[in-house]
């Protein structure tokens, strides 16, 4: 699928804005792309979720005062994150349409809580919750020891921090595989072939976590699948590539290939999002208020039905 592959300048008219803005964009991983011999290209699935994150922030950053950072964007966030958590701020890592469902009910609810999104993954993300740059993570890192979620994660990477892990939900995890699955993927052994070409997630993703716990288990080393360098930030762009014909397979959740012509999805296993607090902030009022809401049948309902989560354990605490 070539003709939905665009070239620099093609982006910059969709956008309305300058080539060298969106190389910016590139090399900002705003907006992921692929080389096609010597050139760049983005998938038109890429653009297109680029506009809906920006639609998203727009509505987010009505009117924010002069002096703020801009809401929604994790970097400029993070750079004056401690600033920002001397108050009552929330700063919320993670990139899953939960989130944006759990930010609406908090706008909705309490309108006294300034929200701001930082869109680092899993790993990252608690990392960011150690350092004390955010106050709230989200995880789907996958224990291969254990055969857990999150839980053993959060120990290891915040020493002397206790935490709180919170469900959000669980949903299947698998392979993207052109429509029709033309090769056959049926288990995590078939990433040994040698005809094969991957496109994978950037490390610290829950998708990359995952493929690279089982290549561990199996004692076989990603370097000997071609396309394992090549790194992309969400599963819409990894999707995106197998779309192309760029590549034959790529590890993420169910719904972040649905929706996107020609790609099949493979499951193998149920993988589970948590939501990750610091146990010190669990008695304050923004706190409280995301609880409450993950509780509620209105939230649980909405996670089911706009992602197919199993809201079984929504809202749980599962680790302490």
């Amino acid at each position: 699928m070539e003709s939905d592959l665009l070239n620099v300048q093609e982006v910059a008219d969709i956008l309305k804005i300058a080539r060298n803005t969106v190389y910016e964009l590139i090399k900002r991983g705003d907006l992921d792309c692929s080389k096609v011999g010597k050139q760049m290209r983005v998938s038109r699935l890429e653009v297109d979720a680029y506009l809906k994150r920006s639609m998203g922030r727009h509505r987010q950053d009505a009117a924010p005062p002069a002096d703020s950072p801009a809401k929604a964007d994790g970097h400029a966030v993070l750079q004056q994150s401690e600033e920002l958590l001397r108050g009552n701020e929330l700063i919320i890592c993670g990139q899953d349409i939960s989130l944006d469902i759990l930010v609406s009910y908090l706008n909705t609810k309490y309108e006294g809580i300034p929200i701001y999104r930082s869109h680092f993954g899993s790993y990252n993300g608690i990392y960011a919750l150690y350092q004390g740059k955010v106050n709230v993570a989200t995880a789907h890192l996958w224990d291969g020891d254990e055969d857990a979620y999150n839980v053993t994660y959060v120990k290891k990477m915040m020493p002397g921090i206790p935490a709180v892990v919170v469900r959000i939900g669980g949903r299947r995890a698998g392979f993207y595989v052109p429509e029709g699955n033309p090769l056959g993927f049926r288990d995590w052994a078939d990433l040994r072939r040698r005809d094969i070409t991957i496109a994978n997630r950037e490390k610290g993703s829950g998708a990359r976590v995952l493929l690279d716990e089982k290549l561990r288990l199996m004692g076989f080393s990603g370097e000997a699948i071609r396309g394992y360098a090549n790194e992309f930030k969400t599963h819409l762009a990894v999707a995106a590539q197998v779309s192309a014909g760029l590549a034959d397979v790529a590890v993420g959740s169910e719904k972040g290939c649905q929706g996107v012509a020609g790609v099949s999805f493979v499951p193998l296993q149920t993988e589970c999002y948590d939501l990750i607090i610091r146990k010190s902030d669990m008695d304050k009022p923004q706190f409280a208020a995301i609880l409450e809401i993950m509780t509620s049948d209105d939230y649980k309902r909405d996670i089911e039905k706009a992602a197919g989560f199993d809201i079984t354990q929504t809202g749980k605490i599962v680790g302490r």
